[in-house]
């Protein structure tokens, strides 16, 4: 006889995340109470879900943490990721598990307590910003030629940069190829098996790629960026807010953003989707130039409520 986790419907909420407007940004499933469900369940809904991450909600499991959240792709289960913190944020405050007003709030996430500042607009959440670690850089240990075979563009696209290739993690390593021009952004097209063949310079079995330009397109608009990760279950994602902790550290360390302007940068990512998505950036340093905070944010949108029956 079926399991009660297994037989009974679960209730998710679907969010586009990174967007103020639906049907845009990145989606989303948020399963509100997933006690009962085991982390193998979890993936297989996830992967019967097939957004780029579902999220599932458990009560806390830490001290100083205010709710457990767990975090799957359609392939793996992340130690934490941009999207899916902002747009369960969002759905918490939809539910009134986040009161209204509440100037922050604690999710208990695979890399530990992880701090969510936010603002409200006539009683509804508007705006979410998440903490995430401080960056670890290193060098890739692939070189730049088969970075940028993976990616599916011409070398010379990058060599005019002029600036590095470097893997950065915030918690997600990336690796951070510039390209010249939204074109050559654009033009992109990554080779499955060389994405996966991409090692890691850290610990990680998995690694995503960014791609991404600092060529003026849209008013108020830092970088054009596409990621890609198929090791992850995701062969390109709309929005990766994981990704753009790390992407912000690497233009303020090579001072392509400078002074205030760090505080308030935008990540233009998911164009060429079809599902545009603004991914704000605020890196805060100290005198000496070291990065101390890095925080990621944007707003939500509910689209679609719905159960999924498991028995």
């Amino acid at each position: 006889m079926p399991s009660q986790a297994r037989s009974a419907a679960r209730s998710f909420l679907q969010y586009d995340v990174f967007t103020g407007e639906p049907l845009l940004g990145n989606q989303l499933a948020v399963f509100t109470d997933a006690r009962g469900l085991d982390g193998s369940m979890m993936q297989r809904i996830a992967r019967e879900m097939n957004f780029p991450e579902s999220t599932f909600i458990l009560p806390v499991e830490w001290a100083g943490t205010d709710i457990r959240m767990r975090i799957f792709t359609p392939a793996v289960e992340m130690p934490m990721a941009g999207h899916p913190t902002i747009g369960s944020t969002f759905a918490l405050a939809h539910l009134g598990t986040i009161a209204r007003g509440r100037e922050s709030f604690v999710f208990g996430l695979g890399v530990g307590p992880t701090r969510v500042e936010l603002s409200w607009e006539n009683d509804a959440l508007s705006f979410a910003w998440m903490d995430q670690r401080p960056p670890e850089t290193r060098a890739p240990i692939v070189p730049s030629e088969l970075v940028a075979r993976a990616a599916g563009v011409d070398h010379a696209s990058y060599s005019r940069t002029g600036l590095p290739i470097q893997e950065i993690t915030c918690g997600v390593p990336y690796v951070l190829l510039p390209l010249a021009t939204r074109a050559d952004v654009d033009a992109a097209e990554p080779e499955v098996a060389s994405l996966r063949a991409l090692k890691s310079a850290f610990d990680s079995d998995h690694i995503g790629l960014l791609v991404f330009t600092t060529e003026a397109t849209e008013p108020g608009v830092t970088a054009y960026s596409r990621m890609f990760a198929p090791g992850l279950g995701v062969p390109e994602d709309p929005a990766t807010g994981s990704a753009a902790g790390p992407l912000g550290c690497y233009l303020v360390s090579h001072g392509l953003v400078k002074g205030d302007a760090a505080l308030r940068m935008i990540s233009w990512q998911g164009v060429k989707m079809g599902r545009p998505s603004r991914l704000h950036i605020a890196i805060a340093s100290d005198a000496a130039g070291k990065i101390t905070r890095v925080q990621v944010g944007g707003q939500s949108v509910l689209v679609a409520e719905g159960k999924l029956t498991l028995g």
